[in-house]
């Protein structure tokens, strides 16, 4: 797991050392280039080192006889099978890793490669022969590469830091975006907050060959079709793959660990890993005050997780969750590249920080099971829609009217967003339940209108007939999963030098869950129901059954406590870089209204302030640019 940075095109060779050095966090074992001045392409590498920890497993990588060069960011799963089969093929392995075996699959056979590698990665290949820079990111993003074109040419790299070391980049904020981070929160799809860097996607590649830059294109693409499994095939199936993915994946040369909430999706990859690892795996749960989280309406996770731990006869080391200081927002926007208003990556990178004091390298993490599998809010609120979405839309609009006017409890806010867009058409009642402020809202104090969600636009290209929970699965998976969640883990564990891996979306398991009925994910009001009856034989029911959370904080206290300086002076202050961006007047009703009680704006305003530390961070280009 590592940070890959590079380019082609008219750019000097001092600029691919400023980008390599800027994401040194994320490879702190060995660091490598590979420039070459009449080609135009110039590759660097920063290594954290997991599998093959020698020198034959150091990037940039090459098959010099077919003028091919690697630089990859993350971990192939089924390398082993790959490099069978690639031996087969006559090939000989200098080393052990998965990145040669990432490398002779291209030579071997080209493109097509990338449909054959299961695992997490982010990459660039060059090919002296094709004069062919190719760049491509893993099936379901989780990875992160952002790239931009520039009149000397593309670069790219796995954070948008390193890209704003380009003397001509183009510095211009997208408004569109802001409205989109304003809305949600995160930014689904390719926009970032510079108009001219975008995401890769998730499953695609992109070429420039012999400098013409092709678009990217998909090399994966999630299927829309419903299960059709039986029950009995289904738990065989699922618990088949998770077994599958958790084996692969705790491959490494390094001591390997795993975050444990103690609610189900982490207790389950604890669980399995138990029964399939002999050496000891150290478990990680954060711990926060009692008294914010009842006021929030957050469960505390780690009498739970204790639960657990005891059950499975794991180390459980808590870690207490430090005192919120102004500064770590900061730090947090800088780490993330994005103006993410989410604090879940504070406690992501507090755990990751000691996981690596204490000489772990290597996280396995539960995240994606609600995607895959149902477990949030609003698939309960969707299902739940049987009850009111056949009335006519008068009906409806009183209804979404009415419960608008709710309190600012805990079940008024949850009613309230449950509601949200009762009289909308599906297609946009569905991505109105990815909302966090009513996006009218969002657009007056972005000041936008023109703002169309990606998300809107993906429903709208799948078959007519698609069930609505199906629907938001695949939104889950294409677009909040990987411009959210993944996106945070990666980031604020790689600060400080710790791959986390994913089992619930490893390939296995979402071929599996693809197979499973909808109806045996959510039954009634129990999301994830099937695979809570596949963990009946792992794990005490009480945490099977639990409430759902998840990384919580106490934002609304935050916001009346330590961040209360920060919204009025540098928010709302004179000096605000958010005024050029931002309708000051919108923003300043929202935060009136939020403290009235009218409206609960606590997060959206998180936003606003997270949108304007970014802007302080990366709006204006330092010196020395190259």
């Amino acid at each position: 797991m590592c940070g890959i940075a590079g380019f082609w095109g008219a750019f000097p060779r001092p600029l691919l050392d400023a980008m390599s050095a800027s994401i040194a966090h994320r490879g702190p074992d060995g660091a490598g280039s590979f420039y070459n001045a009449e080609a135009k392409v110039g590759l660097a590498h920063r290594r954290l080192a997991i599998i093959e920890l020698g020198d034959t497993g150091a990037q940039p990588m090459a098959e010099t006889s077919r003028g091919v060069t690697l630089i990859y960011n993350g971990e192939l799963y089924n390398f082993r099978d790959l490099r069978r089969e690639l031996e087969k093929c006559g090939h000989a392995f200098r080393g052990a890793s998965d990145t040669e075996v990432v490398l002779r699959s291209y030579v071997e056979w080209g493109d097509a490669c990338l449909k054959r590698l299961e695992g997490i990665f982010a990459l660039a290949i060059w090919d002296a022969s094709r004069k062919q820079l190719l760049i491509a990111r893993d099936h379901l993003g989780v990875k992160p590469l952002y790239y931009t074109e520039t009149a000397r040419g593309v670069a790219f790299a796995s954070e948008l830091k390193a890209i704003c070391h380009l003397k001509d980049l183009d510095r211009a904020v997208d408004r569109v975006a802001l409205q989109s981070y304003l809305t949600h929160l995160w930014s689904p799809g390719e926009q970032t907050p510079f108009r001219a860097v975008k995401k890769l996607l998730p499953g695609h590649v992109m070429t420039v060959t012999d400098g013409e830059v092709a678009p990217p294109r998909p090399f994966f693409q999630l299927s829309a079709d419903v299960g059709t499994a039986s029950l009995e095939e289904s738990l065989e199936r699922l618990e088949a793959s998770l077994v599958t993915a958790v084996s692969r994946q705790l491959v490494a040369d390094v001591p390997v660990g795993a975050f444990l909430s103690g609610g189900l999706d982490s207790s389950a990859v604890v669980a399995l890993a138990k029964q399939l690892r002999e050496a000891p795996l150290p478990a990680y749960c954060i711990d926060y005050d009692a008294s914010e989280a009842c006021r929030e309406g957050l469960v505390r996770d780690a009498p739970y997780a204790a639960r657990v731990a005891e059950h499975l006869d794991v180390d459980l080391r808590h870690i207490v969750a430090e005192p919120f200081r102004v500064e770590d927002l900061a730090a947090m926007v800088e780490a993330m590249d994005e103006p993410q208003a989410d604090p879940a990556p504070l406690y992501v990178g507090q755990i990751a920080r000691v996981a690596r004091a204490q000489g772990v390298r290597v996280l396995l993490s539960g995240a994606g099971g609600d995607d895959l599998l149902t477990g949030y809010r609003r698939h309960r609120a969707l299902q739940l829609e049987r009850m009111w979405r056949w009335a006519p839309k008068c009906a409806r609009s009183a209804l979404r009217n009415g419960t608008q006017r709710l309190g600012a409890s805990v079940v008024g806010r949850r009613v309230r967003k449950a509601f949200a867009g009762a009289d909308l058409p599906e297609d946009e009642r569905i991505v109105n339940y990815f909302c966090w402020t009513d996006p009218a809202r969002s657009a007056a104090v972005a000041a936008s209108d023109s703002y169309r969600s990606p998300m809107l636009e993906f429903l709208r290209s799948l078959p007519p007939k698609t069930p609505p929970l199906q629907k938001m699965l695949l939104l889950e998976l294409r677009f909040f999963l990987p411009d959210h969640n993944l996106n945070y883990t990666d980031k604020l564990s790689m600060q400080h030098g710790v791959e986390v891996r994913v089992p619930l979306v490893d390939l296995e398991v979402v071929r599996a869950a693809a197979a499973i009925p909808l109806s045996l994910k959510q039954r009634g009001r129990e999301g994830k129901w099937i695979f809570k009856k596949m963990m009946e034989r792992y794990l005490p029911r009480d945490v099977i059954y639990r409430p759902k959370t998840g990384f919580g904080a106490p934002v609304r206290s935050w916001l009346r406590g330590p961040l209360a300086p920060l919204v009025q002076d540098v928010l709302m202050g004179a000096g605000a870089r958010v005024r050029t961006h931002l309708d000051e007047d919108a923003l300043r009703d929202l935060i009136n209204d939020d403290r009235e009680g009218r409206i609960d704006g606590a997060y959206t305003i998180l936003s606003a302030l997270c949108i304007e530390l970014w802007l302080r961070r990366f709006e204006s280009a330092p010196a020395g640019l190259h």
